[in-house]
């Protein structure tokens, strides 16, 4: 099994920033894909960004690119999500996710993970 705890979330006004974080702890040795979600009011889980083990990269939704960073020197313990230029359509939990295995194809799709955090709460509003 493996936990998963974020941090960081908060109110923060539009064009602003925040550094979410997400701590692993237990089975963490075959953890493959380590994620980023976000679940809005009334709207399904979507998948803001990942961090594949298994090749290196990093993934995100053409709605964050170029906002949005994905990062990890200990990864998978520990990772990062820097969010810059924020906007109210950013409001949301956001949640980490971390895989028992990778498939490029479905880096964004929830059934792809195998365990959850249990959410931070990120608002964007003046």
């Amino acid at each position: 099994q493996v936990q998963l705890m974020e941090s960081g979330g908060g109110l923060v006004q539009p064009g602003g920033s925040l550094r979410l974080s997400c701590t692993a702890s237990g089975f963490t040795r075959n953890i493959y894909t380590i994620g980023w979600f976000r679940q809005a009011p009334g709207k399904e889980r979507e998948g803001v960004s990942c961090l594949s083990l298994a090749d290196g990269n990093r993934y995100y939704a053409d709605s964050v690119k170029g906002r949005f960073t994905m990062s990890g020197d200990n990864a998978p313990n520990t990772v990062y999500l820097q969010m810059n230029s924020l906007e109210p359509e950013d409001t949301a939990v956001y949640y980490c996710a971390a895989a028992w295995n990778w498939r490029k194809t479905d880096w964004s799709l929830p059934h792809l993970y195998d365990f959850w955090g249990q959410g931070t709460q990120v608002t964007v509003s003046a």
